[in-house]
């Protein structure tokens, strides 16, 4: 996997946390750049932790997943791309603007658990596991921070649109995954 597919990957996961950033923009009064940095710190450290948590799992039971491996990357970026999508569309969701410490983590925790598959897939392909998650974790913690902001100037309707761009560029690496090793000489 090279630096543009992984950058996208790191785009495409840090979406939930961008949506959620947005929300809690939208809940500040006035924008404050402290507790902006905070959030997006949560958000990037959890989206640095669970990828690698992911790449430990799928790495110990990679002689029994290989045979597999390109079906498993596909199942797992298509499920998580494909839920984002139709989460974007839940009209009654309510997003948790609260700013307490129990809540950012149970927020950075939840729209982590997608980077905990991708790290399973990363286990699969040749890429520098630390380069991978610092590269998530450093463009979740842009996209937070600026996600705050954006939601304090913007409002609610572009967290809807980053959850379905997120969700769309993983189906498109899944399939991309796919299709690599399908015409790949065995």
């Amino acid at each position: 996997m090279g630096f543009v597919e992984l950058l996208l990957v790191a785009v495409g996961v840090s979406m939930d946390a961008f949506a959620v950033s947005v929300c809690k923009g939208l809940g500040m009064r006035a924008i404050d750049l402290r507790t902006t940095a905070v959030m997006a710190l949560f958000f990037g450290g959890f989206q640095m932790i669970m990828p690698l948590a992911g790449w430990v799992l799928g790495s110990q039971f990679l002689w029994l997943i290989a045979p597999v491996d390109h079906w498993i990357a596909f199942g797992l970026l298509g499920a998580i791309g494909g839920k984002m999508i139709v989460d974007s569309f839940n009209k009654d969701r309510k997003a948790n603007c609260s700013f307490g410490i129990r809540s950012m983590l149970v927020l950075a925790f939840a729209t982590s658990i997608d980077a905990l598959a991708v790290g399973i897939t990363l286990s699969f392909m040749d890429v520098s596991i630390l380069f991978a998650v610092l590269l998530i974790g450093a463009v979740t913690f842009v996209l937070s921070f600026t996600g705050v902001r954006l939601g304090y100037v913007f409002g609610k309707k572009f967290s809807v649109y980053a959850e379905r761009i997120g969700g769309i560029i993983l189906i498109l690496i899944g399939i991309k995954i796919l299709i690599e090793h399908l015409s790949m000489p065995h």
